[in-house]
């Protein structure tokens, strides 16, 4: 079915609750929803048992969170979807929400999202407890071969990565990214649902707590608890209810894209983050709705890091490839300018509950086309446009109106990374001397040798270098070969491994895990991440007989 023959689909109603630190409140997920919800539906005067189907995004719970979480709004037997899409799950529940009722299959829908999160920084999209391939392996590939990886917040890593490439390649300064940032805290003075509601200088800003390389700690979103919901109906719903007419938003596009092979393919950090399907999902939809950049007043982007709101402004169109630096300079992102991007106050200031965040962002649009929101109101706000973007990867990108249309090249080897990051060529020998490790490795081999299942499962080489300081030695374990090899070599290797002699003998007791060891700086590595998971597999202290 063509964009053109679709039937319409609203949005009629709209909640959400006060976006707040993690574990804050006392409040539990199901008290989140029920709040949102129950708001959604005062706002379009209906009843839970007015809905037919719903969704819910979240990224952190059980199976049927969902169900548990909407039934202490009402129990009636409806179809409902748990939908986990990365940061991309509220408005990928949307997407999901409008289908339906393009199918003719409901004509009153909720969308709702929530998370419960703990304090600290977002990691649980790169654990990995029982072995299985991580959603994330192939971009924190992309890093390990160009920046490197390093015991910092991965997800601040990828989008930081990115925003370095995009001053090697561009010339974009450190202050483009700052003055981003500056502009959210700005805006979300005015937002009551927002977690932090405090207006920080730039020099605030530009000087905050470094996380990982030029970002601080006010240019990321923080962890966050809280929930959002809308209701969405049929344009049969509509001229049913005409009392609803007035405050109907008009879902005019709405695009869900994953990624392209480039995203892995051409070792670009930009790449790695989403560039690519945002850039095609922003083309049809613009195409698909006739409409432009230039047709659209306020923009909620996902700007979980600020780099992202920058890449964004590019993917999306409202600047060529290269230029978002210019465009920030002009103030075109901010009120006086072309656009107004994030009045909420962004992820960054008005906090970023995972599931939540792509719906509140349908919550804040929508009730800046009715003119309801204050002092943060854009003047002459026509249409809106979404971006909710979700690294593994989604992004969902969209249009609103009212429903009467009113009112550079990349250095392999930065700092942080072993001295040994070239020796994929170096052929010279481990110094003499002894380490406690050496008993460990002649265990390893030994194993290797015997135990045909560890070679089978494996199938990866590891150069691991251990040094206490005076010895350094630096052993080549290939279980791809038959026979397996350990012992020294120049050959290339799928991982190269850095860390000291008692850190090693740790691992390898069972003391200290080899994921706690990368995060706590005692271990550096850099190659193919997935295979540098199965390290456990050679490390296992139920197998190795030392006793140190």
């Amino acid at each position: 079915m063509s964009s053109t023959t679709k039937p319409k689909v609203y949005v009629i109603g709209v909640g959400m609750t006060k976006f707040t630190k993690p574990q804050s409140t006392g409040l539990d997920y199901p008290d989140f929803v029920k709040e949102a919800v129950t708001m959604a539906l005062n706002d379009c005067n209906l009843k839970y048992t007015d809905i037919q189907q719903a969704t819910v995004g979240f990224l952190y719970g059980g199976t049927c969170c969902g169900q548990r979480a909407l039934y202490e709004v009402g129990m009636t037997g409806i179809p409902i979807y748990n939908v986990n899409n990365a940061c991309a799950s509220g408005s990928s529940g949307v997407y999901l929400c409008k289908q339906i009722i393009e199918s003719g299959n409901a004509d009153c829908v909720l969308a709702c999202g929530f998370e419960k999160m703990l304090p600290g920084s977002l990691e649980a999209m790169s654990s990995n407890p029982d072995g299985r391939a991580i959603a994330v392996d192939k971009h924190l590939e992309v890093m390990s071969d160009t920046y490197g990886l390093f015991p910092a917040p991965m997800t601040c890593q990828m989008f930081t990565n990115a925003g370095k490439e995009h001053m090697e390649k561009y010339g974009t300064k450190r202050e483009h990214f700052a003055k981003i940032a500056y502009k959210n805290h700005k805006h979300s003075v005015h937002n009551e649902n927002s977690q932090f509601r405090k207006e920080f200088s730039f020099d605030e800003v530009m000087n905050a707590r470094k996380i990982y390389d030029f970002c601080g700690l006010l240019e990321c979103s923080p962890t966050s608890d809280g929930s959002a919901a809308a209701v969405l109906c049929s344009e049969k719903f509509l001229q049913k209810h005409p009392e609803l007419k007035k405050q109907a938003v008009e879902i005019v596009g709405l695009e869900l894209r994953t990624d392209f092979p480039s995203a892995f393919s051409e070792k670009s950090n930009i790449k790695m983050i989403g560039f690519d399907m945002v850039q095609a999902a922003a083309k049809d939809l613009f195409r698909n709705a006739k409409m432009s950049p230039s047709d659209v007043q306020v923009i909620e982007c996902h700007d979980c890091f600020a780099a992202n709101e920058l890449i964004t402004y590019e993917a999306i169109g409202l600047c060529p490839i290269g230029k978002a630096g210019e465009l920030i300079d002009r103030g075109d992102n901010t009120y006086g300018g072309k656009w107004v991007i994030n009045p909420s106050g962004g992820l960054i200031s008005k906090g970023h509950p995972i599931g939540a965040t792509g719906v509140a962002q349908i919550v804040e649009l929508s009730n800046q086309l009715r003119g309801k929101c204050g002092k943060r109101q854009v003047p002459n706000c026509k249409v809106g446009m979404q971006h909710n973007i979700g690294i593994g990867g989604a992004v969902v990108v969209g249009l609103y109106r009212m429903a009467d249309g009113g009112s550079s090249h990349h250095d392999t080897t930065k700092n942080g990374n072993s001295h040994h990051d070239n020796n994929n060529n170096n052929s010279s020998k481990p110094e003499s001397g002894t380490l406690q490790s050496d008993a460990i490795f002649k265990e390893i081999q030994a194993r290797a040798e015997s135990e045909k299942d560890l070679v089978k499962n494996v199938q990866a080489s590891f150069r691991i270098t251990v040094t206490d300081g005076k010895t350094t030695k630096a052993w080549t374990i290939n279980l791809k070969k038959d026979p397996p090899f350990i012992g020294e070599s120049s050959e290339k290797v799928d991982v190269e491994i850095n860390v000291k002699d008692e850190d090693f003998v740790q691992m390898a007791a069972g003391k200290l895990k080899p994921d706690q060891a990368f995060m706590q700086g005692k271990m550096k590595l850099k190659g193919n991440i997935a295979k540098a998971m199965k390290l456990k597999s050679i490390l296992d202290p139920s197998m190795l007989k030392s006793k140190i």
